[in-house]
């Protein structure tokens, strides 16, 4: 059910991608504390994007979840994916921003019907 949506306007091939995801995937299961298994990471390379006037390497994430988020966790989870961007498509920490949504289950959809 957590589900992190991701989009750079720095194009991304298909290996560094799988890398991405997987590492994005694995650290928003253990800091929010949920199953791997319920997490769903999408990422979107190659996005017009201007951020402080500049077309420089910049990102924008958000992440929704049925609970499990908080100021604690946020700031953990904002950190870690900003290590996992500039490693791997180098934009600076400074030049992304995450939105997070804690949702009740019934806002979230899951095999035809809601949590």
């Amino acid at each position: 059910m957590p589900t992190l949506n991701l989009s750079t306007n720095v194009p991304v091939d298909s290996v560094v991608s799988s890398d991405i995801l997987k590492d994005a995937s694995k650290s928003v299961a253990r800091i929010i504390g949920k199953p791997e298994s319920y997490v769903m990471v999408l990422l979107k390379g190659g996005v017009p994007m201007l951020f402080g006037g500049s077309e420089e390497p910049a990102a924008y994430g958000e992440v929704v979840s049925i609970g499990g988020l908080g100021p604690g966790v946020n700031g953990k989870l904002s950190a870690a994916i900003a290590d996992i961007l500039e490693s791997k498509l180098s934009v600076d920490k400074s030049r992304f921003y995450i939105k997070f949504y804690d949702v009740e289950g019934s806002y979230f959809g899951f095999r035809g019907s809601t949590f």
